[in-house]
């Protein structure tokens, strides 16, 4: 039986929900550190940080996604993501753990309701109790 490394996210949360990145995006999880703001940069980017040498632009999840700012506090991270040769940290509540989704367990994203950043969405993964938003990093990045 082979494990198909395209069902591996890693789970973090935002408020309540929980959500999912691709682990083949993901490089680190990193402990929130200070940052250095960026002029006329969008709101949802907070500014760049040095990470072991490479400055990398942080953005803010929760303002991206259109939910309401929040203090960081000890649970803050940031999630290391590359996409082709972009790396970006994304400011998350909380990071838990890395879960491997069956694609059974995937559905495509609802098509009702006036959710401004479902198009952010790939699908929602079903793991026995919870519903996790399995997110597309390239629309997230602004790639397209």
């Amino acid at each position: 039986m082979t494990t198909d490394i395209e069902n591996k996210y890693v789970i973090f949360k935002l408020d309540n929900e929980y959500y999912g990145l691709n682990i083949d995006n993901v490089q680190s999880i990193e402990k929130f550190q200070n940052y250095t703001r960026v002029p006329n940069a969008p709101n949802y980017i907070k500014g760049v940080v040095n990470l072991r040498g490479e400055v990398v632009p942080i953005m803010d999840l929760r303002i991206k996604l259109g939910l309401k700012p929040k203090d960081i506090d000890h649970n803050t991270r940031i999630v290391i993501v590359s996409y082709e040769e972009i790396v970006v940290g994304l400011i998350v509540d909380t990071s838990s753990e890395v879960l491997e989704i069956n694609k059974d367990n995937i559905d495509k994203p609802p098509a009702t309701g006036s959710n401004e950043f479902k198009e952010y969405i790939n699908g929602i993964g079903k793991d026995k109790e919870r519903l996790v938003i399995l997110l597309d990093l390239e629309r997230l990045l602004d790639l397209e």
